[in-house]
């Protein structure tokens, strides 16, 4: 990965906002991005393949849900750039919005999501 693909990524509100939640959770489904971050799920899933283009998350298909997780394969300085962002924005809005709206998201998905 190049810094500059790293660095574009992360220069758009909605896909550091899903990376935001990303970090901090093994792995979510659409639903609970589209319920924490309150944007359509087109849109969400739009970022979400741009993350996913830049070689940043990867996703998992199960049934018709689709689950996204930071990509475990990123180099060591990618992960050490995402950790210390995150650890820095996390008690701002709209992460901090973010992280209690899906904290408090009614009927959130267990193991497999029933949105």
């Amino acid at each position: 990965m190049q810094p500059e693909s790293l660095f574009r990524a992360l220069s758009d509100t909605t896909r550091l906002r899903c990376l935001a939640l990303l970090v901090s959770h093994p792995e979510l489904c659409v639903c609970e991005l589209t319920h924490a971050l309150a944007l359509p799920q087109p849109k969400i899933s739009h970022h979400l393949g741009g993350l996913r283009k830049a070689g940043l998350v990867c996703d998992r298909k199960e049934g018709l849900w689709i689950y996204y997780r930071i990509n475990p394969d990123l180099p060591p300085w990618v992960i050490a750039i995402l950790t210390t962002t995150f650890k820095g924005v996390h008690t701002i809005d709209p992460f901090a919005s973010d992280a209690l709206a899906l904290r408090e998201m009614p009927n959130r998905p267990g193991e497999v999501c029933s949105a």
